[in-house]
């Protein structure tokens, strides 16, 4: 089996009205999508989230990663990672590479799987049937207001969920410390709140100040509370509190995560099977996390990380978003849309990662 064929594009699909999170409002979401072909006809996707960049992940994926790939055996992953991985150091290592490599060697593992005739999950070693969704939303909308986000967490629970996700931080704390009480009463006292800041306090005064404002309304975890790349911030942020830190939606390879765990930064990490490098790299990362004992809750994609959260011991919940909440939109370029039922997703039996993608909507929305 060799690969004759590489095809990579982007895409963008608008969403209906703006939606904000604490540092940036978004009005569309762009992706970058790869497809690599066999000479059997066997063809495989990959894809990732562009954040505004996904035609300079797909002009680097056809540019510089498609010559890499091209002839070569597609099963042959771990050597054909090391290799696009390697070849680029000089200008990759993290951000548009990594999200490149990332597309092509999911689109690889979606080929290696259906050369198998088994699904993803199974292939990796097959762990769990069905896995746990929670409901992410909270996002801020104008005119939204309190009762738009009580109406919102209470059809979410509605839905089945016993574990919510929200965005803080854009707001003044005071502010702020209102929509959680909202969201907390909305949910009842025994199910799960989780927050997500995106980054958004910039030192340890702001950040655990307004993290222990939080405190009497039982979240499991802060996400990303500072910047990314912040590792002693995380870690002084981490100490201070009595619930969670998670992180890791924007980190990179293996490496990146090993400093999250050495410098106990996280404790739930949430790593991004088209960020960190695909799905040879989320399994490194995924096993790692497990030797300390480190659940994992990855970020979005949930198409994919089923069949990832499903092959390993360490798995925490899926990230959903419900396209009527109109924050992510690229269950309008799918063949099979997943939705939870009671809160739980079943794995599909079809062979590959089981992610298929419509070809004429991704011409509608091909930029």
């Amino acid at each position: 089996m060799k690969v004759t064929e590489v095809e990579s594009f982007a895409v963008s699909i608008p969403l209906d009205e703006p939606v904000a999170f604490a540092t940036r409002v978004v009005e569309q979401r762009d992706h970058a999508v790869v497809y690599v072909r066999t000479e059997d006809g066997t063809e495989g996707v990959g894809y990732t989230l562009g954040y505004g960049g996904a035609d300079v992940v797909a002009k680097a994926v056809e540019d510089v990663l498609a010559p890499m790939i091209e002839g070569e055996d597609p099963r042959d992953t771990s050597r054909l990672w090391r290799e696009m991985f390697d070849g680029t150091v000089q200008i990759g290592r993290k951000g548009v590479m990594l999200r490149a490599i990332s597309c092509i060697d999911i689109a690889l593992w979606d080929i290696k799987a259906k050369a198998a005739d088994m699904p993803l999950y199974k292939l990796l070693g097959g762990h769990a049937e069905e896995v746990p969704a929670y409901a992410s939303g909270g996002y801020y909308r104008e005119d939204k207001g309190l009762e738009g986000l009580r109406e919102e967490m209470e059809r979410y629970v509605d839905r089945g969920h016993d574990v919510v996700k929200m965005k803080v931080g854009r707001q003044p704390l005071e502010e702020e410390v209102e929509r959680v009480r909202v969201a907390r009463e909305a949910i009842g006292p025994n199910r799960t709140l989780l927050m997500d800041a995106n980054g958004k306090w910039k030192n340890k005064q702001e950040a655990v100040r307004s993290c222990r404002a939080f405190d009497e309304y039982d979240p499991y975890f802060i996400e990303e509370p500072v910047m990314p790349d912040s590792l002693d911030l995380y870690s002084e942020v981490n100490e201070s509190l009595d619930y969670a830190v998670a992180g890791g939606e924007l980190e990179f390879s293996r490496y990146g995560f090993a400093d999250l765990l050495r410098e106990d930064a996280v404790e739930v990490i949430q790593p991004d099977v088209t960020v960190v490098g695909g799905i040879t790299e989320w399994m490194r990362v995924a096993n790692m996390a497990a030797c300390h004992d480190i659940p994992v809750a990855p970020h979005y994609n949930w198409d994919l990380h089923i069949q990832l959260l499903a092959a390993i011991e360490n798995g925490l919940w899926i990230e959903y978003f419900y396209r009527d909440s109109d924050v992510k939109a690229f269950d309008d370029v799918l063949e099979y849309p997943i939705e939870p039922e009671d809160g739980m997703i079943q794995l599909p039996d079809r062979s590959g990662h089981g992610v298929e993608l419509k070809r004429d909507a991704l011409e509608e929305f091909r930029i």
